[in-house]
Parts: structure tokens; sequence; C-alpha cells
């Protein structure tokens, strides 16, 4: 055979090898070999085409490092509209699109196809002969850009279908995105180049395929992910979970959450169970998207105006929006810490409205630039507290000044200090009223004594009348003070002091909590609490015999030490004995038994048991609860409505009880 041939196959065996592990990595997040293999073909394969340049293929994986740089994007025309989806936002509007497509169609139940909705740049990528041909953007949705070049960078996407006998033509839509994950890297390497950093994922990914040099998008982190098809007539389906499956065995990406549902509660459901694990996604979704799953229902039903009436994007609440900083305050919390805080001109996002937004401290406030008067890009994820993102600054007023941290404490006026190494500046007063709110606050919270009706207002109240200095105080109020106070009556009186008369015996765990030691979380006082079982023998406790506590280190033995030295936190606690507080003492954790030495996992909801007593029953017989499914945990307890971690111990095997079972064991 002659040599010319044995090369011509080497090369497109290695394309094939290539492309393979391309898909396996990229698409499937399932690598077989090392990144260094994988450089040995690329290499081997490389420096074939260059000796031999006749080898080069247009779907050669060489061809994805990203040409010359373009003047401008030609046009391209859709063969298929690229139509946009009606949104909801509601349940009821959800309800009325389940009921529009029922009575459109004269069926009682329809099965739909779900998934996530990406948050992402959409594009259409048209295949001849299997071959990647062409790719757009998908513009006003009849006319978009020609983006081909770029798009032949992204390693997720093929450059020739797997398929033995692909269509003749056939246009794959889909949308590119960056994960998080990459996202944050490359943010990261855009600081320490001291370039500007890009908003969120989607900007990020919207831009990197604008490029007009495609080397610059080679070098960004992209991917894609297909949901569809322009034209499925060419494809020998009748439903679109079918043409999804199809587009996968292709070699293309689709989402791994999709799924087919029956009917309005499979629709919801899905929603639900996509929300719970919306933040745990590799990539940001703003929604999901349902489809009636038939192909020839689809046809029936239609288009109304731009969008299809067959589909319906179900979108959860805006996480990033736009507002003015008003001004920066300093909060002094339970140990000091001055922590800046934006005031913000009030703005619905991630489902509430939100007026403040942490700025963590001096040196975060500094990098972000935030100045009053800025207009800021503000993120809020689920419960995760108001961030601003980036300072719009365009948008800056011309007498604008950096904000300096004050050099004295706001609320007592006492000279801040910064200690070397550290971020954060503090207030050294121990006697500081913002302090003592603070703390009382704290002391007050329901993993901690659990006062109720000692809130921020009351504490403050309390505070700045002199009536309480420290949380022992708390324990000599009597009715005459309180009822003579602006707010209170009768009756917040009694109540008050009935709820500080009941945190007398709570758990010690709970009390050591209520301490505010740092670095002592609710795990750590548990700890301590079962090691020493008492308030005084903690206290004679040395750093030693804490480091010898499961899970307490070096430096938060010495935390709880250096605190319980400080003649005033050593009488504080006296004080609280003296008053009556009696701590009640762990039970003995059980060596032996259904949750000894197991790893359990609440989710759902529990109509008998509050999650914190549920987790206290299991840790009493010596169990360890976990926020997260995963191979180690031995047991998960599923109340009502569980979702992403029910499937997930259902696909690991883990045994799973519902609530009844779980009252079962713990007798």
């Amino acid at each position: 055979m002659p040599v010319g041939e044995n090369i011509r196959r080497r090369a497109e065996e290695l394309r094939r090898e290539i492309e393979g592990h391309n898909t396996r990595y990229y698409v499937l997040d399932a690598p077989t070999i090392p990144d260094s293999e994988y450089d040995k073909l690329f290499r081997e394969l490389a420096e074939l085409e260059a000796a031999h340049p006749e080898l080069v293929t247009p779907d050669s994986p060489t061809q994805r490092v990203g040409g010359a740089a373009l003047g401008e994007f030609p046009q391209v025309v859709h063969r298929t509209p690229m139509l946009s989806l009606n949104n909801a936002f509601t349940e009821e509007e959800l309800v009325g699109f389940d009921r529009r497509v029922r009575e459109g169609l004269g069926k009682d139940e329809i099965e739909y196809a779900a998934e996530p909705k990406f948050d992402g740049l959409a594009i259409s990528l048209l295949y001849e002969g299997g071959r990647f041909a062409r790719g757009a953007t998908r513009g006003d949705g009849h006319t978009g850009e020609d983006v081909t070049a770029n798009l032949r960078t992204v390693r997720s996407i093929p450059l020739r279908l797997r398929g033995g006998k692909p269509p003749a033509s056939i246009e794959v839509r889909g949308e590119v995105i960056m994960y998080k994950a990459d996202f944050a890297r490359m943010n990261a390497r855009q600081r320490e180049r001291g370039d500007k950093e890009f908003v969120n994922p989607r900007n990020a990914a919207a831009g990197s395929l604008r490029q007009l040099d495609p080397k610059m998008t080679a070098e960004r982190p992209l991917r894609f992910f297909a949901y569809g098809v322009g034209d499925g007539g060419a494809l020998p389906y009748q439903r679109h979970s079918e043409i999804l499956a199809w587009i996968a065995e292709e070699g293309l990406p689709v989402s791994p959450e999709r799924t087919t549902v029956k009917g309005l509660p499979g629709l919801l459901a899905f929603y639900r169970s996509m929300g719970e694990k919306r933040e745990r996604l590799p990539y940001a979704i703003d929604g999901v998207v349902y489809k009636v799953n038939d192909l020839g229902d689809q046809r029936s039903l239609g288009f109304v105006s731009r969008a299809p009436r067959f589909a319906l994007a179900h979108k959860y609440a805006a996480e990033e929006q736009a507002t003015e900083v008003l001004g920066v305050d300093v909060q002094v919390g339970r140990t000091g810490i001055l922590t800046p805080v934006a005031r913000l001109k009030p703005v619905f996002v991630g489902g509430v409205t939100v007026t403040n937004a942490t700025l963590h401290n001096e040196d975060e406030l500094r990098r972000k630039d935030v100045r009053v008067g800025d207009r800021v890009f503000l993120r809020r994820a689920g419960d995760v507290i108001p961030e601003i993102v980036r300072v719009i600054p365009e948008s800056r007023p011309a007498d604008s000044k950096p904000w300096e941290m004050p050099k004295q404490c706001p609320a007592c006026g006492t000279p801040v200090v910064r200690e070397g190494g550290e971020a954060i500046t503090r207030c050294p007063n121990p006697t500081c009223p913002a302090k003592t709110v603070s703390r009382l606050r704290h002391f007050a919270s329901r993993l901690a004594m659990d006062i109720e009706g000692l809130g921020i207002e009351t504490s403050t109240q309390l505070t700045e009348t002199g009536l309480v200095k420290t949380p022992a105080d708390l324990y000599r109020l009597t009715y005459d003070q309180l009822v003579d106070l602006e707010r209170f009556a009768d009756l917040s009186a009694r109540n008050l002091l009935a709820a500080i008369e009941a945190s007398k015996t709570r758990p010690l765990r709970q009390v050591i909590y209520a301490l505010g030691i740092r670095m002592v979380g609710e795990a750590t006082a548990l700890a301590l609490a079962r090691r020493f079982g008492s308030l005084e023998a903690l206290l004679e406790a040395s750093v030693e015999d804490l480091q010898s506590v499961r899970d307490v280190g070096p430096e938060v033995a010495r935390q709880i030490h250096d605190f319980l030295a400080v003649p005033e936190q050593r009488e504080t606690i006296r004080q609280l004995l003296a008053a009556g507080v009696r701590p009640q003492p762990e039970q003995a954790v059980a060596g032996s038994g259904p949750f000894a030495g197991k790893t359990v996992v609440l989710t759902g909801t529990l109509t008998q048991y509050s999650r914190e007593s549920a987790k206290v029953e299991i840790e009493r017989r010596g169990g360890r609860v976990s926020g997260s499914v995963s191979r180690k945990t031995d047991l998960v307890v599923a109340g009502e409505d569980a979702g992403s971690k029910l499937k997930k111990a259902q696909e690991l095997g883990v045994r799973v009880v519902d609530e009844n079972g779980f009252k079962e064991m713990l007798k």
C-alpha cells in the first residue's frame, strides 16, 4: 500500500479519535484519557497536516483554533424562523397555558417535554451531509449573523455528526453558554491582567461569540447545548423527546435534566425540582421550557404572532437588576467588626424587594470601587445575601469620591483598629452599644437561647435605656421596667418575661452558641457541649483540652480560650448561672442503633417534626445530618414535596424512608 495512503488513513483515524475524546470531555463530561495523552494525539495530527496540507479538512479538530479576523459578520436568513417563546411568571399563567393546549387539542391530559432554559445566546447549526457547514445567531428571529468561524472553536460542537446516515441537511438549534466555574476563572484572569471583568456568564458568552477575531473566541471557555431542530421533517420521529435523543446520539450535547411529564402536576413538579437544584447546576438557567411532546400536536396548535402555541418558558424570579447606591452605612457586629452596607434605591430582584447589600469589608468595597450615587448591578440568588456585582461607571456622577472607612466607630466613637494580615476593621471597645445590640440579637436567636420577641428594635431599646449591658441583664428585667418603655404594654411585657424565663433551661449546645464566640457555630457548640458537659467545665478548659475536641483546630481552640479568658466574659457567664440559667446537658450519644455512625439527609417538608428537632433526634442517636446526597449517604428521610435530593438518592441506591418510617426508626 502506498505510503501516502497510510498517512491519509492515519490522519482520518486521528481525527475520529480526537473528536471522540472531545465528545466524552465536553459533551458527556466523562473523559477516558488524561490531558497529556490527548495533547499527544493532537500534536501528531497537527504535524501530519503541517507536512501534508492536502490532508487538512474543514472538520479537522486542528481547525478549531480560529482563523483570520473578520471585517464584519455576514447576514444569514433562517430557513425556519427562530421564534421567541411566550413567558410565564406565575402559576396562574401556567395553568392558563395548559388549559389552552388541552382545549386546542381536545384532550384531557398532555404529555410535555421539559428541560432547563439556558441563560445563553441562541444559535443555529447547519449540517450538510453530516458536516458542520454554517452557524448563525438568532438575530431578530428571521435574520442572524454568520458566526461559523467562531463556532468552529467551540469544542462541544461536533464538526461532523456521528451517525452513519445523517440527513442531507439538518439545522440544530441551541444555546452557547459558559459554565459558572469557567466564568469565575476567566474573570480571575481578567483581574490579574488588570482588564475589565465580565458582568455575568451570559454576557461573557454572547460577547465571546461576537468577536471579530476567532482566535479571541477560541480562548474563551464556551459550550453548546442543543434544544431542538429548525425543521424536523427530515427525521423519522413523532415526538420532540425522540429528536433530542437523536441529537445526543449524533454527538451534540443536550441537557441531562430533560424529561417528559404528564399534565399540569408534572409541569409544576419539574419547575420546583429545577428550582431546588438551580444553584447547584454548573451553568446558569433563568427558567424552564415546556413543549407539547407530540410533533403532530405541535403542528395542530401552530403559532400566534411571533411565538408557538405549543411551548412556554416558565421563568424564575430575576436574579440581577440595576439600581442606585443612595449611601454607604457601617454596621458594627457583635465581635466589633465594621461592615460597610450599601443603601440602595429599592429594586425587585431574586423574588424580593432589596434595599441593602453588604459590601463585606473595606478591601472588597475598594476592589469594586462602589461610591454613593453609582448605578450598580445587584445580584441575588435564592436565599443568598444580595451582592453588588459591579459598578456602571458610565453613569457615575462627576463629583463622585471614593468611599473611606471611618476612623472612629460610628456607634461609640472609639478609634477603630485593623490588624495586620486581616481585611476586617474592628471596634475594640468591649462596651460599644452597637456590639451589645448585635450580641443580644445573636443571644436571643432561634438556634441560641430562642427568646421570642427580642428582635432588633427591642434589643436597641433595652440597650439605649441602659437596662441591658450584657446578656445576663436580661434575666434581671422586671415587669415594671418593661411596661414603662415605649411600645410595651401589659401583654408584650409579660410575654417577653415568659420567653426569657423559658430560655433558662435551653440545651447546653445552644447556650454555648449564644455566647457568640468567634468561629464557634452550631456544630462546634454541640461538640463542646458533649465533650465538657457544663459551662463550668468549659471555663476551666485549656487550649490542649479544647484541641482534643473533634473538629476544633488550633485557631478555633485559641479563639475559644481567649474569649473565655476575658474577665468580662467570665463574669457574664457567672451572672447567667447566678440568674438561674441551667443549661441542660446533652443526652448521651447512642453507640448503636439505626442512626449510630450514619450520615442522614433530610429533604422535603416534615409535618411531625421541625428540621431542627429532627436533626437533634438524629444526632442524639449518634447520627450526622448532611445537606447533600452522595455515595457516602446512608439514609434519606423524605417528607412531602421531596425533590432533587430524593431523585439523586434513588439514582445512587441510597435507602429512603418517609416520615412515618423515620418515626418508627426513632422508637
